[in-house]
This record gives structure tokens, sequence and C-alpha cells, in this order.
């Protein structure tokens, strides 16, 4: 689950934001840097499972990441990803199309970061829970 989305449904049921946040975010990069560095890996089995399936072999998540790598490059994969693809997504697609796992792995952690933050301040900040 992305940390995006956890992190304000944690504070909403008043679980502690700095705890929430931290945990989220510390789940979320596992799962991020697992993606980068077995993208091939994982893109081949969710290839395979699909056809086993009688789907396509397309993957419409990995496919839209592509295209945003392409139209924004890695920096704005990393800003985006997050919030239009997920985090993991984003991650593999980096790494298909060219990017070093470590360097997709640290831009994508350190947006994610941000967004997360944003939206526990902006929680905290209105007082926003049940």
């Amino acid at each position: 689950m992305e940390a995006i989305a956890v992190v304000p449904a944690g504070i909403l049921v008043g679980l502690n934001p700095v705890a929430t946040l931290i945990a989220a975010l510390v789940g979320n990069t596992i799962t991020i840097v697992l993606f980068a560095y077995f993208a091939s890996n994982i893109r081949e089995r969710l290839i395979r499972r699909r056809v086993k399936q009688g789907k396509s072999a397309e993957l419409p998540k990995l496919e839209k990441a592509l295209n945003a790598f392409d139209k924004y490059g890695v920096y704005g994969l990393a800003a985006l990803g997050p919030i239009l693809i997920g985090t993991q997504f984003a991650a593999a697609a980096a790494v298909t199309a060219g990017v070093k796992p470590l360097r997709a792995s640290v831009l994508i952690t350190a947006s994610l970061t941000i967004w997360a933050i944003a939206i526990a301040v902006a929680m905290v900040a209105f007082d926003i829970t049940i």
C-alpha cells in the first residue's frame, strides 16, 4: 500500500502522525527498492501470469509509467509517480527505461517522502480526524 494513502488513513483513525509517517515510509521504501532492483524479473513474471490467465501481455500500469517517463523524464516520474501510477511501478519503469536501480530508488523515495510529509502536515494542521 502506498504511503500517501496509509498516512492519511492512519491519521484519520487517530494514530500518532509521526509514527504513522515513519512506518509508512519505511514500508513503502522497501517495496520501491525491491521493485527497482528486481524490475526485469518482476516484469517477466507479471507478463507470464497475465498470459497464463488468457490476458494480453501488456502491463497497463507499467506502460503508463513508461509513457510518463518518456514525457517527463526521471525527475518528473519521481515527482508524479507517487500520485499518478504508484511508487513501485514508477521504480520499475525508471529501471526498465535505463535508470540505475539505486538512483531510481533514491529519487522516488525522496519524492514519496515529500508527498507523505506534506499530506501529514496538512492533516495535522487542519485537524482532520474521525
